[in-house]
């Protein structure tokens, strides 16, 4: 396997660094080809064309996701030894001999030659596939053996599985040697689990079976996974080129792909073989803003590992991060499609992914929240002004706001301190009546009542239980605040499902907090939920109607577009079997994914529509695209369908 030096956990952390600069390189060349496809018949694609195309995207996409989960499963087993894991790399396209097993590694849009490539990497070590041509080295670069030495060497192998199977085996012989208390001495709480990211490799690694559990995981799902795997990535991409040798043969003319720079730079490099020197002003803008964000995103991640699981800070870095992504991925699209320059007629553009020098954790506190803020909000002001016709800009611009919102509104997590606030003024009165902000307030002597329009679904509660204060089909107000006496008219408001009717009492008296998180599920509808809310980090009162069907304009909430399209879901689907909660109260955080699920933290009850405990716990992940096979939980259909959620 492996005899360059006597087994340690200096070799072994060295390894898993490279492991994690190799996943990383994996993925974004995964992502390049990805960003480079077209879009649609408005891109030139027949209908069958642009219906495969845009598979073989979530494939691909699918598959970088898949890199990125290894990567966090080498983090959490590098975290697990004591180790700080590791987020810079070297820059593309690699030098050859940078790593052994004839890898080659640049950046190239999707052709034949690449996806042949990505087979090529993906092999099993049986194989005997061909890299594509363009990636073939000119000699099979080797690591020479070296006597054992203090200093750490880089381990040679054949394939990728091969290099995870020598971590394994000195992971082994080290266990061996000192003992697995020893060995695996790290923080558990530094590692990132699912309450922080729903990736297969967020999974605590304790000692010794946990973590060769991560590493055959990474081997058999991609790297080195036996041929016959159904879904591992070498059979991903095989079925890919198989598809794709029949649209070319059938129409010769065939292109799937926007003619993206093989290996983009946005400096005149000192060596120009092998890479395109973008010139365009709008391309090297757009390619400048992604690398920004990847950057960014990765400092984020970094971030994320260097607090423990107790700070909320861990699961709003990485949620950051994953939003990143998503603005990443608008502007890499719109630079494949922006011209290189002048210098390179018939080419794109493309994002470079430059790395940065130091891609490590800020320290944590208060100055760290700061500095994160302060970038994503320079990312933001960018982003907003690029071309306003081009949708993707308004897209990204429109996420690296969230996220600087995110940043900035969320509290700060326990390892930092905020200088304290001095009070703001008291608000001056209210008129009678207002309307601000889409939100009216009825005005009454002993109670406000407030509602909001775009919430409601017209469950008509407070029209049957209190006519005399909720006019039913009425010109001009229709609520009247002192019609009824002010317990029964707020008992009333409580019964809202849809938290479209809230009220503010003058004596002071609060609405009453839910004693338990509920989230029912309505016979092909909605989730009610009832609980003390923040939806997108916001502030959402104690009841809502959230959309469960993926076609409501007005997400995450629900606006009825459930009965519109024939929306079919249970709302008595079989229990689980979940821990009872010791508290079954408490905030509860619901964040909708970008084009994802809602992701829910906090004390919850799941019930049925007649009220059956379905399922609980302290995490949930909830289909919100209508197409999942588990509803209500979700089984990440939404990548297939390409479910968007703005």
């Amino acid at each position: 396997m492996n005899d360059n030096s006597a087994v340690s956990r200096e070799k072994i952390l060295h390894a898993l660094y490279e492991a994690a600069e190799l996943e990383q390189n994996l993925m974004c060349t995964y992502l390049y080809a990805a960003f480079s496809l077209k879009d649609g018949e408005s891109e030139g694609l027949d209908a069958a064309e642009a219906e495969a195309v845009a598979r073989w995207r979530r494939a691909i996409l699918d598959v970088a996701i898949d890199e990125m989960s290894h990567l966090v499963a080498v983090w959490n087993i590098t975290a697990a030894l004591g180790g700080a894991p590791r987020f810079g790399r070297a820059n593309f396209p690699l030098d050859p001999g940078y790593l052994p097993a004839s890898i080659t590694v640049k950046l190239a849009p999707f052709s034949a030659a690449v996806i042949q490539h990505f087979i090529f990497l993906e092999r099993p070590e049986t194989s005997d596939e061909p890299d594509g041509e363009g990636f073939i080295s000119a000699e099979a670069a080797t690591r020479m053996p070296v006597a054992p030495r203090l200093t750490p060497a880089s381990y040679d192998y054949e394939t990728i599985g091969h290099f995870y199977q020598t971590i394994e085996a000195d992971l082994r012989a080290l266990v061996d040697a000192i003992g697995e208390e020893a060995v695996f001495c790290g923080d558990p709480a530094l590692q990132m689990s699912q309450a922080e990211v729903s990736l297969g490799g967020a999974a605590p690694v304790t000692g010794l079976a946990s973590a060769l559990t991560a590493l055959n995981e990474i081997i058999e799902e991609g790297e080195g996974a036996p041929a016959h795997r159904d879904g591992s990535h070498f059979q991903r991409f095989v079925a890919v080129q198989s598809e794709m040798r029949q649209f070319a043969s059938a129409n010769p003319d065939f292109a799937p792909a926007h003619p993206a720079a093989v290996n983009p730079v946005l400096r005149k490099p000192p060596r120009p073989e092998g890479r395109i020197w973008l010139e365009d002003a709008d391309a090297v803008a757009a390619v400048d803003l992604a690398n920004a964000i990847y950057a960014l995103a990765l400092r984020l991640l970094a971030g994320a590992y260097a607090v423990p699981q107790a700070d909320p800070d861990k699961a709003l870095y990485t949620g950051c991060a994953i939003g990143l992504m998503h603005a990443l991925t608008a502007v890499a699209e719109r630079a494949a499609r922006l011209p290189a320059g002048p210098s390179n007629p018939g080419c794109n553009a493309g994002v470079s992914f430059t790395a940065l020098r130091d891609a490590a954790a800020l320290p944590p506190g208060v100055s760290a929240r700061h500095l994160y803020l302060e970038r994503a909000k320079e990312l933001g002001a960018v982003a907003e002004a690029m071309d306003p016709a081009d949708a993707r800009c308004t897209r990204a611009a429109r996420i690296l706001q969230k996220q600087a919102a995110r940043l900035r509104d969320a509290p700060v997590g326990a390892m930092a301190t905020l200088a304290p606030v001095a009070p703001l003024p008291p608000a001056p009165p209210p008129p009678t009546t207002t309307s601000a902000g889409g939100i009216d307030r009825a005005e009454g002597k002993d109670v406000t009542v407030m509602f909001d329009g775009k919430r409601c679904i017209h469950a008509r509660f407070c029209v049957t239980q209190d006519p005399a204060t909720f006019l039913a089909d009425v010109d001009g107000p229709w609520i009247i605040p002192d019609a009824s006496d002010v317990d029964t008219l707020c008992s009333v408001v409580r019964q809202c499902p849809s938290g479209a009717l809230s009220y503010e009492r003058r004596d002071g008296t609060p609405e009453p907090v839910p004693p338990v998180n509920l989230i029912g599920l309505r016979e092909n509808g909605p989730y009610a939920v009832r609980a003390d809310l923040a939806i997108d980090g916001e502030k959402a009162g104690y009841r809502a109607t959230l959309c469960r069907c993926g076609a409501s304009k007005n997400k995450p909430f629900c606006d009825k577009s459930h009965k519109y399209i024939g929306f079919v879901a249970t709302g008595e689907p079989e229990g689980r079997k979940t821990p009872k909660l010791a508290v079954r109260d408490g905030p509860l955080a619901i964040e909708p994914e970008l084009d994802g699920p809602l992701q829910l933290r906090g004390n919850l009850e799941i019930v049925s529509g007649t009220g059956r405990t379905v399922a609980s716990g302290q995490t949930a992940r909830l289909c919100r695209c209508g197409a999942s096979k588990t509803k209500p939980f979700c089984d990440e259909s939404h990548r297939r369908i390409g479910f968007r959620s703005n």
